[in-house]
């Protein structure tokens, strides 16, 4: 199976995510701010000046500004300590600070704000995963895919289906990522994890369809080609499995996928 870390390393430009929480979306204005952190002309209530601090504090959580994050979330609060969001997105910087009994309040104090809100949901059960409780995260994807207004179904579908990979044979894992692909056709995550369970499963042509449709929408990682190689040495194509190994040099000859090759180990 795909390692998880070394996955959302390698899809980090093209999945839209940071793990595979949701932060709120910036405006192009309020983007640009990041770069002098001012914000020129802020005005409006208080709901206001929090939904636009805690935008940026989303901002710069995405480039890795842990301490300029927290500031703008603290103007948040103090501009509207019952922003829902604010405590999600702080609870996401917190759970990246590896300071898990800080952002363990922060989403309950979010969740307790706003119980039916699916982004918030949806990272919830993320820090819920990623701290080792899989199976009680899987409650909160479905509970932000219950809402009629979530906007990305997909990212929970993918979550729900990384954190259950190792469950009952990764057959849940199949229908979540299946259920991906059905509202979001090129979603990478669900593309790469589907292949490889299928892979693992013997539905090789299934799996060769999915990772060969991976290759086409990004640059392959070592770790997509090495998928792709087994799969069409399974299938017996020797002329795919020698180009496949050809760019797997050319590329990532430093790779562990490139000397697990060198060493025949295929499986």
């Amino acid at each position: 199976m795909l390692n998880l870390n070394s996955l959302v390393a390698a899809l980090i430009a093209c999945a839209a995510l940071v793990g595979c929480a949701q932060t709120p979306p910036t405006s192009g204005t309020q983007a640009d701010t990041v770069e002098t952190g001012t914000l020129i002309g802020e005005v409006g209530d208080p709901r206001n000046r929090a939904k636009i601090h805690t935008e940026l504090a989303s901002a710069y959580f995405e480039r890795g500004n842990m301490g300029v994050a927290l500031e703008e979330l603290r103007i948040a609060i103090r501009a509207d300590p019952n922003y829902a969001p604010a405590y999600s997105v702080l609870g996401l910087v917190h759970m990246d600070l590896r300071e898990n009994a800080v952002a363990q309040r922060h989403f309950e104090r979010a969740l307790a704000l706003a119980p039916n809100d699916p982004d918030i949901n949806n990272n919830y059960g993320w820090f819920l995963c990623r701290t080792g409780r899989e199976e009680q995260s899987i409650s909160y994807f479905l509970a932000a895919l219950k809402n009629p207004l979530y906007n990305t179904p997909a990212r929970s579908y993918v979550n729900a289906g990384l954190c259950s990979i190792d469950r009952n044979g990764g057959r849940d894992a199949v229908e979540y990522f299946e259920r991906a692909l059905r509202s979001e056709p090129d979603n990478l995550l669900a593309l790469l994890n589907l292949a490889s369970l299928q892979y693992k499963r013997g539905q090789l042509e299934v799996a060769r369809e999915l990772v060969r449709r991976f290759n086409k929408r990004i640059e392959p990682s070592s770790e997509s080609l090495w998928l792709e190689l087994r799969i069409e040495r399974k299938l017996g194509d020797k002329a795919a499995e020698n180009a496949l190994a050809s760019q797997l040099r050319r590329r990532f000859a430093g790779s562990p996928e490139y000397q697990d090759m060198l060493k025949g180990k295929f499986e």
